[in-house]
Formats: C-alpha cells, sequence, structure tokens
C-alpha cells in the first residue's frame, strides 16, 4: 500500500466523524448513542475534538502530498489511531461494552495503527 493513499484514506474516513462529533453534536451523538448534550461545556468538548480531528486531517494531507511531511504523517496517524484504540481497549476492560459502532472504532483504529506503523518502517528502511 501506498504512504499517499493510505493518508488520504485515512482523511477521508475521519471526516464524517469529526462532523458528527462536533457540527451538531448535541443531534448527532443522541441520535447514534443516546448520548444527552444539553450543556455548553459538554458542546465546547465535542467542537474541540472536532478541531482536534481536523488538525489531524489537515497534517494527514499534507503528508499525503508533501515528501517531507511523509513520515511525520504516518507517525502522527499511528500514535492517533493506537492512542484512541488503546484507550477504547482500556475502556472495554473497565466499563464494558459500548454501542457496537464504538467497537468498529476501535477495530478500525488497531488496524490503521498497526498500517501505518508497517508504512513508516518501510519508509525508513527503503531511504538512502
Amino acid at each position: 500500500m501506498k504512504p499517499r493513499f493510505f493518508l488520504v484514506f485515512c482523511a477521508a474516513g475521519l471526516v464524517p466523524i469529526a462532523l458528527g462529533y462536533g457540527a451538531r453534536p448535541a443531534a448527532s451523538l443522541d441520535a447514534i448513542f443516546g448520548i444527552a448534550v444539553d450543556t455548553t461545556n459538554l458542546t465546547h468538548i465535542m467542537r474541540a475534538v472536532m478541531g482536534l480531528y481536523f488538525g489531524m486531517i489537515v497534517l494527514w494531507l499534507w503528508g499525503a502530498f508533501s515528501t517531507s511531511m511523509q513520515r511525520p504523517a504516518l507517525v502522527a496517524c499511528a500514535a492517533f489511531m493506537l492512542g484512541l484504540a488503546g484507550g477504547r481497549i482500556l475502556s472495554f476492560v473497565v466499563d464494558g461494552w459500548p454501542h457496537p459502532l464504538l467497537v468498529i472504532y476501535a477495530v478500525l483504529e488497531l488496524v490503521l495503527g498497526l498500517i501505518a506503523v508497517m508504512l513508516y518502517r518501510r519508509s525508513v528502511a527503503e531511504s538512502p
């Protein structure tokens, strides 16, 4: 798999999740997960998460189209995905099983994080 395709794929996949968390959190989180977002503070937190996700999207796209940023983007993608997966796995152990969509997210984050590590290692091995 080419790093450019992978980074664009991850960026494109994160856009709807970012928007779901932050564009209209009261509507989307209630509809999908039954979570009531009924305070300014929680809305603020969810919009900040959306901003963090969009920041990652920008970095990944930058890495997809700039050779000098490709490795940093792969490292950021690995850290982001594996960090999320690790937190979700901890929650499975401590809190129990969440909504099935969140389990799917955990699997995808683990797989994509490992692919990012593999692509980074391949990039380093192939460099002169």
